[in-house]
């Protein structure tokens, strides 16, 4: 029988919702930022939504062991703010979204 303490998998992917202001941080900024953490192996940093003042970015973050708290730091040291967490992947392989049909 598996403990309810179970080894658990390091984080694998992350899916953050991160704004940034028109003029800076350059998204060049935040990639160099994101992948100078640890166990950062690539980053995609997609826009989303642009308005007058800001400019609303997907970032897609995979690795071997991601540390969150390090790179929410990271981002928000360059100036950028992290509104939320929408995808997180864990264990010894990633999961690919598979649409459902009902």
């Amino acid at each position: 029988m598996e403990s309810k303490t179970a080894k658990v998998h390091a984080v694998r992917r992350l899916v953050l919702d991160v704004d940034k202001a028109i003029k800076a941080p350059s998204l060049l900024e935040i990639a160099h930022a994101i992948q100078n953490c640890t166990g950062v192996d690539a980053c995609n940093i997609t826009v989303s939504e642009v308005d007058i003042e800001t400019v609303g970015t997907n970032v897609t973050i995979e690795g071997s062991a991601l540390d969150y708290d390090e790179i929410v730091r990271a981002i928000e040291h360059t100036g950028a703010v992290v509104h939320g967490l929408d995808q997180i992947a864990a264990g010894s392989r990633i999961i690919e979204d598979v649409p459902r049909s009902r």
